[in-house]
Formats: C-alpha cells, sequence, structure tokens
C-alpha cells in the first residue's frame, strides 16, 4: 500500500522542525557533528516522543498515544 503524503503530514512535519530547533538546538553550539547528532536523538528520545505533548495526537505524547492505538492497529 502506498501513502501520498498531504498538508496535514507536512504541518506536523514543520511543526516538529520548529519545536526541535526553538526548544532544543536554538542557543546551542555544538563542537562536532556527531554532538549534534547525539543532541538530536537526545531531544526525539528523551523528550519529544516520551513526554511533549502534540495538540494534533489529542495532547498527549507520541508514546502515550502508540500505546494507546498498537493494540487496535495489531488487531
Amino acid at each position: 500500500m502506498s501513502h501520498t503524503g498531504d498538508c496535514y503530514d507536512n504541518a506536523v512535519m514543520e511543526r516538529f522542525f520548529w519545536s526541535l530547533k526553538h526548544e532544543w538546538t536554538n542557543h546551542r553550539a555544538y563542537a562536532t557533528l556527531d554532538d549534534a547528532r547525539l543532541s538530536v536523538f537526545r531531544y526525539i528520545e528523551a523528550f519529544y516522543n516520551p513526554r511533549r505533548r502534540h495538540q494534533t495526537l489529542g495532547y498527549k505524547s507520541p508514546d502515550q498515544f502508540e500505546a494507546e492505538h498498537a493494540p487496535a492497529q495489531a488487531a
């Protein structure tokens, strides 16, 4: 099954990158590319997915949303 994007997919990704820039990396300087990659990984895995609430997900974190909807999709 192929999936074609729509404007809502783009809006969510634009919001993610806005958040990454303004909440995490905007005032930081990284010594190496590896330092920057690790920082972005930490943002996603330690803050964005488990804790940050999202309007498009009914004010749940991505981890909460997936936990609630994964069993229904697996069936």
